[in-house]
């Protein structure tokens, strides 16, 4: 059985870092025998200087047809290319884990899970100028909150059973507060402890304690503040996957920017990217009931964990290997676990 994937690369380091992981993933494809039907769509800065568009009808086509998705970073058109696809096919759940591997000089010890709403919240981009004012409308619902804490509840359910609900309701007493109080309501009914916390505070115990944290539940702004922050307690954001998952399909990629200023240099860091295909290997084994993309996904991260402590790490982690030498290696190395 084959399954399509559609593949945006985005910018910047984006088409770099997507060929060493195509590379790995023919590697996977012959151990698992496996078919990946790879179609490359245009989005981001690129596609919208070219095409007059930043993400095309045939990218959103493209998208709707595929098993599942996968796109390197963009760069300023993001609003236009990553949030609209999560709005568009209302990909709610963006899923950031963080934890230290091998060989990563660190803040920390760190292994926790951001349950990020990814629907709402200023990032609807609903913005608008009055005179000499600039006004943002923050948006929280009871529906949007219900079904995030469903998830968070789910996945501390298979973890250590601890929810931190982090909002500012002190402040958003509206917001925040009705976050607050249907995540608790939702999460009362999974076998988990729920804790809660001001995004100010969680963040700076974060950074000091990091292992009061298992899973953490939060509204799309701080969450997205919060993941960038762990994945560099966890020593670089080049090592951060996600995923933005709704109820059918699914959108994978790094945390990281487009890094304009590294672009073509060939010492972009991989690994984010590598592991988002990780995430996509797990997520569409769920859906596909298919136990060999589930070995092929343990097997990759099993091949990134041997790479890296055999030194195999770009400049941004503390090594001196270039993009397409780490996709290279990986793939040796899968064909021989």
């Amino acid at each position: 059985m084959g399954y399509k994937i559609a593949w945006i690369k985005g910018d910047g380091i984006g088409p770099e870092i997507s060929d060493a992981t195509l590379h790995v993933i023919e590697a996977l494809e012959l151990k698992y025998n496996l078919n990946f039907n790879i179609v490359f769509y245009e989005a981001g800065d690129t596609c919208l200087s070219k095409m007059g568009v930043a993400l095309p009808s045939e990218t959103i086509e493209g998208f709707k047809n595929s098993d599942a998705a996968i796109k390197g970073p963009v760069g300023e058109t993001s609003m236009d290319v990553t949030v609209k696809l999560r709005q568009l096919f209302d990909l709610y759940a963006n899923i950031r884990p963080v934890k230290n591997y091998p060989n990563i000089e660190c803040v920390k010890s760190i292994d926790v899970v951001i349950v990020r709403e990814n629907s709402e919240d200023l990032y609807k981009g609903l913005e608008f100028e009055l005179e000499n004012l600039a006004i943002a409308l923050r948006i929280i619902s009871e529906h949007a909150t219900r079904r995030i804490a469903r998830v968070a509840g789910e996945i501390a359910a298979k973890r250590k059973g601890i929810v931190t609900v982090v909002h500012k309701s002190n402040v958003l007493r509206k917001t925040c507060g009705l976050f607050s109080k249907v995540a608790k309501e939702e999460l009362s009914n999974y076998p988990v402890k729920v804790n809660e916390i001001y995004v100010d505070a969680a963040s700076a115990i974060l950074i000091k304690n990091p292992d009061r944290f298992d899973v953490i539940l939060t509204t799309n702004m701080f969450g997205d503040i919060l993941s960038d922050e762990a994945a560099q307690i966890a020593g670089s954001l080049g090592i951060g996957p996600s995923a933005n998952i709704g109820e059918s399909k699914a959108l994978f990629e790094p945390i990281h920017g487009a890094a304009p200023d590294i672009a073509g240099k060939n010492i972009a860091n991989p690994y984010a990217m590598i592991l988002s295909f990780k995430m996509l290997l797990d997520w569409l084994s769920d859906k596909k009931y298919d136990k060999r993309l589930k070995e092929a996904a343990s097997t990759l991260e099993s091949a990134v964990i041997k790479a890296l402590n055999m030194g195999y790490k770009t400049p941004d982690i503390g090594g001196d290997k270039k993009t397409n030498e780490i996709g290279h290696f990986l793939h040796k190395l899968i064909k021989n676990l």
